[in-house]
């Protein structure tokens, strides 16, 4: 946490100060949520949807959520945070944004295709989400959401790579069941971190390795 937004970083047990800035990774949070609950939704209620248009749809969620974590990954990194606050997002950033380039670059895309790009995807964001999860264990409570949607789009992952050839309402299905849960999730790491922003919360008490976070009492002359 940065001390110049006002907030005075306990010390933890293992004597590590966590560089996390809720104020600006909640928006982030948020947004990802939002779209991913808004892929989710059009996957699963647009009957007869083909796969050029599901691979759009796939592209631009995947770009819009690349893009959300490159710009958390830049903030962190120039909060001067450690490495692993910011390389796994910048990495999984990169690689949404290299899916959304292949899904909607190829003239010709197949349910294959797409299916083994997806899985690429969200095993890489599901790694990267479950980092973050244990950085954000000493900053909040409730930091399992976060763990939950990285172990998510790793199942997910995993479950596209056993069926490839599962055809296109299935994958419609199974991407749109995923986007749903996900972004749900995000959205309760969003709401937990902008509770810490606000000053309405702490990290939970007797932890290991956990400092607490606390408004900063005015000095005494």
């Amino acid at each position: 946490m940065s001390q110049r937004d006002g907030w005075v970083p306990g010390a933890p047990a293992a004597g590590i100060v966590l560089i996390i800035d809720p104020k600006k990774m909640w928006p982030v949070m948020a947004v990802r949520g939002a779209f991913a609950i808004l892929f989710g939704i059009a996957a699963l209620t647009w009957p007869g949807i083909t796969v050029f248009a599901l691979a759009l749809l796939f592209g631009a969620w995947a770009l819009l959520d690349g893009v959300s974590l490159l710009a958390n990954a830049f903030r962190q990194g120039r909060a001067h945070s450690d490495w692993r606050d910011w390389v796994p997002l910048l990495l999984a950033g990169l690689l949404g944004i290299a899916a959304a380039v292949i899904t909607v670059l190829l003239p010709v895309i197949t349910v294959v295709v797409l299916t083994i790009v997806a899985a690429i995807l969200f095993i890489g964001v599901g790694v990267a989400e479950i980092v973050l999860a244990v950085r954000l264990r000493k900053l909040i409570r409730g930091e399992v959401f976060m763990a939950l949607a990285g172990l998510a789009g790793i199942i997910a992952g995993v479950l596209f790579f056993l069926w490839p050839l599962s055809g296109a309402l299935v994958l419609t299905i199974m991407l749109g069941a995923y986007a749903l849960v996900s972004g749900v999730l995000l959205l309760v790491v969003a709401w937990r971190l902008r509770r810490v922003a606000l000053y309405e919360d702490v990290t939970a008490p007797g932890r290991a390795g956990a400092g607490s976070v606390r408004r900063p009492q005015p000095r005494t002359p």
